[in-house]
C-alpha cells in the first residue's frame, strides 16, 4: 500500500531479523515459536519482535473486530485468543505501507497479555 509518513530523524524505524529463536507462551499454550523473526524499534517506543504467520499457531487465534491506523505502518488488524480469554493479544499489518513491506505477513504480541516472550540463544 502507498502512502503513510515514513521513518524519519525525528520518528525512526528500523527493522532487524533476530538470531535468537522467540517463544511466545500463555500458559503450557505456544502461541509462536519462530527462527525468523524480526525485531521493530520504533523511535522511544519498548522494541516489537514480529513473527511470521507460519510460525504462529493461528489455530490459537481468532480475528478480532479491532482495527487501528499507524500513520507510518499502516492499518492492523488484531487477533484474540481462540477460547477470548485474552482480547487482542496480537496484531499484524496484512497490507502495510511500501516502506514497512518487511513486516507484512508477521504478527506481534502484546508482552504484558502473554505470560511470556522468551529470545532462546542459539538459533
Amino acid at each position: 500500500m502507498q502512502g503513510g509518513t515514513r521513518p524519519n530523524a525525528a520518528h525512526p524505524i528500523t527493522v532487524e531479523p533476530v538470531t535468537d529463536t522467540i517463544i511466545v507462551r500463555i500458559g503450557d499454550v505456544i502461541l509462536a515459536e519462530s527462527d525468523n523473526a524480526l525485531i521493530l524499534r520504533e523511535a522511544s517506543l519498548a522494541p516489537v519482535y514480529y513473527i511470521p504467520a507460519d510460525e504462529v499457531a493461528l489455530d490459537e487465534l481468532s480475528a478480532s473486530t479491532t482495527r487501528t491506523h499507524c500513520p507510518y505502518k499502516g492499518d492492523a488488524s488484531y487477533f484474540s485468543t481462540r477460547d477470548g480469554s485474552v482480547k487482542d493479544v496480537a496484531w499484524s499489518y496484512q497490507d502495510p505501507f511500501d516502506h514497512m513491506l518487511t513486516i507484512k505477513g508477521h504478527l506481534a504480541f502484546y508482552p504484558d497479555r502473554v505470560d511470556a516472550i522468551e529470545a532462546v540463544p542459539g538459533n
